[in-house]
């Protein structure tokens, strides 16, 4: 496989709108598993007020659309404070969303975006970088092993009938 590059570039207002609506309706499909649709919408509405209150010019956090050699959009991601870090203490940074949009799926793509957040990241002077993934995305799993993460905790569910 061609090893993919990618520039990251920040949202513009109307690409921050798409990426809202896509990440917001994921979340509600995940969450609506374990809790009724409509609390999980309107939870998933407060934690986007809470961490994004001004959008994508919310300070401290980016949001990037990342594009390849050929200047085609081929995703975007969130990269932010780590939520579980004491302020004062920002050695680490949070990836809220990455996302491969599907015709570049499979193609070293979500590898390329995680590195070029990585060195982001980085060049603030970030030494570590987190994130949380649902249990049953086996492609994201099995990507963030390959570029080196590894599980810091694990909450695990049963449904029980």
């Amino acid at each position: 496989m061609t090893v993919q590059q990618v520039i990251l570039r920040k949202m513009t207002p109307a690409e921050y709108v798409a990426a809202t609506e896509h990440r917001e309706a994921e979340s509600v499909r995940v969450l609506s598993k374990a809790l009724p649709e409509e609390i999980a919408r309107e939870r998933v509405r407060q934690g986007t007020a809470r961490f994004l209150p001004d959008g994508v010019d919310t300070v401290g956090h980016h949001l990037l659309m990342a594009e390849n050699r050929s200047g085609e959009t081929v995703g975007n991601a969130w990269v932010g404070p780590d939520p579980g870090q004491a302020s004062g203490s920002e050695s680490s940074a949070w990836l809220y969303d990455i996302n491969v949009f599907k015709p570049f799926r499979r193609l070293g793509y979500g590898s390329a975006v995680l590195t070029a957040a990585e060195a982001l990241i980085s060049s603030e002077g970030k030494t570590a970088l987190g994130l949380n993934v649902v249990g049953d995305n086996e492609a994201a799993i099995a990507l963030y092993h390959r570029k080196g993460y590894e599980v810091a905790s694990m909450s695990m569910r049963k449904s029980i009938y």
